[in-house]
């Protein structure tokens, strides 16, 4: 996710999935109260279960290997449950209320405070998981209204992936701002292939892209129709007048980006590291990274902190509660959070597992600066972070295919303040 971790439909890779946005009063009248909901089960003493959705061969294998060395280590057997990434959360709801919830739930970072929210998760702080050389940007990333609920083992961000070939040949340096941008997407577009492509969909990967051009303009979700956001939105437009990109950005999402990029049909893209992988496995495509580019030379590119989140259900018993948590932690130990990370291309959440990545990966350090400033979509709106993406994912099919981003934004805003 998603943010987001869901990934593409590439060889072994998963795929972007649009994820189903459970409204928050749905969830609380489902959850109840998960203590009680959790007290009826009866639960094998040595054997725990870790919902994921690691359905794609690779990551399921990974963290089975992840699960191995952890119940080993700590005596246990550890099985995971994998679901596909728009099902973890109703499954979580439905699992709730027929008192069968795991030990531990890995959610999405946007889904997070909406089972928190709740009441059904528990302070992992007070269960003594350890926050040691953890930023503080990603352990708020894993809280709500305060409390630590989650904690990540890796996270992502975006960035500017672009064709080393095309640019050189075209004689042009990476963009950093966004009129460097948009005059380097005009000139590297002709023929079929499209200066720039990035997902606008109808869906959370498109509020996840446009969260980049948001916040580095100063923009907020929490006012959705302010001049700012409103620039951002415009931005996007022009390079679609501009011919820059593709009007099809509407229906795509960051797997479809991927493709594009790919087949040679856009020079440059946004998108993110779960797209590495897939890259490389084209040998004669010669890409590089970089951040976003940014309003105005000397603005910071603030992209969205994603990834998963560990989390402990509030199950009704405290000794196995405790154990989750150890299990969290090795799980999030520095040795684990590295392989784990070199696998999956994401960047490790722990600082000194961060450093020792960066040495295996040089080549991907622009992710990492992006995250030392990425922020997490629901850090001001918590659970309400629901009603404001697909308010913008309404926004900008409306916006893109020729309303007014002012009107398209208004709307937006009214429809979040109205609930619906």
């Amino acid at each position: 996710m998603t943010a987001h971790l869901s990934n593409g439909a590439r060889p072994g890779r998963r795929r972007i999935s649009r994820r189903v946005l459970v409204p928050l009063t749905v969830a609380s009248a489902l959850v109840g109260t998960v203590a009680l909901a959790g007290c009826g089960q009866s639960r094998d003493p040595d054997v725990y279960t870790v919902l994921n959705s690691s359905t794609d061969d690779s990551y399921h294998s990974w963290d089975a290997a992840t699960l191995e060395r952890c119940g080993k280590q700590l005596g246990v057997t550890i099985q995971q449950q994998s679901v596909p990434a728009n099902q973890v959360m109703t499954k979580s709801l439905r699992m709730a209320s027929s008192k069968s919830l795991p030990d531990i739930i890995q959610f999405d970072g946007s889904e997070m405070p909406t089972f928190a929210e709740t009441g059904g998760l528990k302070d992992l702080r007070k269960l003594g998981v350890d926050t040691t050389d953890v930023p503080q940007g990603i352990i708020d990333y894993g809280s709500y209204k305060g409390t630590y609920y989650g904690a990540a083992r890796t996270v992502n961000t975006l960035a500017l992936f672009y064709n080393k070939d095309i640019l050189d040949k075209a004689g042009l340096q990476v963009p950093t701002t966004w009129a460097e941008m948009r005059e380097t997407a005009k000139k590297l577009t002709q023929g079929h292939q499209y200066g720039v492509a990035l997902s606008a969909g109808g869906s959370e990967d498109g509020v996840y892209q446009f969260t980049p051009f948001m916040w580095s303009n100063g923009g907020d979700e929490t006012a959705l129709d302010s001049r700012n956001v409103v620039e951002a939105l415009d931005y996007w437009k022009s390079l679609i007048s501009d011919g820059s990109l593709s009007k099809s950005t509407i229906n795509w999402t960051q797997a479809d980006v991927n493709d594009q990029f790919m087949a040679g049909n856009a020079a440059m893209m946004i998108n993110g590291p779960w797209q590495v992988e897939t890259l490389n496995t084209k040998k004669n495509l010669h890409w590089g990274i970089a951040q976003i580019p940014v309003p105005q030379a000397g603005d910071d590119s603030v992209g969205p902190l994603g990834g998963g989140e560990l989390t402990i259900p509030d199950i009704g018993d405290p000794v196995r509660e405790k154990t989750s948590a150890k299990i969290v932690n090795c799980m999030t130990s520095e040795q684990e959070e590295v392989t784990y990370a070199l696998n999956s291309w994401m960047i490790p959440a722990n600082q000194k597992a961060a450093a020792t990545w960066r040495q295996k990966v040089p080549s991907l350090s622009s992710l990492a600066d992006q995250v030392a400033v990425a922020r997490s979509r629901t850090a001001k709106a918590g659970s309400g972070w629901t009603s404001i993406s697909l308010a913008l994912q309404s926004a900008f099919q409306s916006a893109l295919t020729g309303q007014s981003s002012e009107s398209a934004l208004k709307h937006a805003q009214s429809r979040v303040e109205s609930g619906k």
